[in-house]
């Protein structure tokens, strides 16, 4: 993760025709050590509801703990969850109101309500729909994969292999990327996490 202490990372996101894949990455760095090599970099808001973090460690975790309080409390409130939409608003007036002391972090949020969707969000607040997106130290690498690979209307198997292909090549030129990769897939069944270690990825 990117920030003062500890910086670079690469994160994915791809949208398929039945549902979204959110990848990443383990290693934070502090400058040219490697500080971790289990670090989450993928969080649950929801089931539904999924967030990559690049950028400050802090900053992270702190947004990651609001959005869990306030959709739940939504939907508390409701009786329904925060669409993914609505979420992403949420999450974009938060980043908009802190701007003169910003959190330091790019987002990918995520997620399944009547469709799949995914949105990418910067420390100002900016909010953009997705199809395919990488973010941090790594994505001018992942990005050459994806410009290649992935394709619309391609199912949740097809784009966890590119997301895992765009994030090998990221980690084998990138320093401040490695240790092993999650994936997250959220479908209408619900999400799924795969976990792939270093000798996995060695085979693939």
């Amino acid at each position: 993760m990117e920030g003062q202490e500890r910086k670079g990372t690469t994160t994915i996101g791809l949208l398929a025709k039945d549902g979204v894949v959110l990848a990443a990455e383990r290693r934070a760095t502090l400058g040219y050590l490697v500080a971790n090599k289990e670090t989450q970099k993928i969080f649950q808001i929801q089931p539904h509801l999924w967030l990559t973090t690049a950028g400050s460690v802090a900053d992270a975790q702190v947004l990651v703990r609001i959005m869990k309080v306030q959709t739940n409390l939504y939907q508390i409130d409701r009786g329904v969850p925060m669409t993914v939409s609505a979420a992403a608003t949420l999450l974009s007036n938060i980043l908009h109101e802190n701007k003169i002391f910003p959190y330091y972090v790019q987002l990918l949020l995520g997620g399944y309500d009547t469709e799949p969707r995914l949105y990418s969000l910067d420390a100002l607040g900016s909010v953009l729909p997705e199809k395919a997106v990488a973010t941090g130290s790594g994505s001018p690498i992942a990005y050459g994969v994806l410009e290649e690979y992935y394709k619309e209307g391609k199912g949740i198997e097809e784009n966890v292999n590119i997301a895992v292909k765009a994030l090998k090549a990221a980690m084998q030129r990138d320093v401040m990327s490695g240790n092993g990769i999650d994936v997250v897939t959220i479908t209408k069944k619900g999400p799924k996490l795969i976990k792939y270690e270093l000798k996995d990825l060695e085979k693939m």
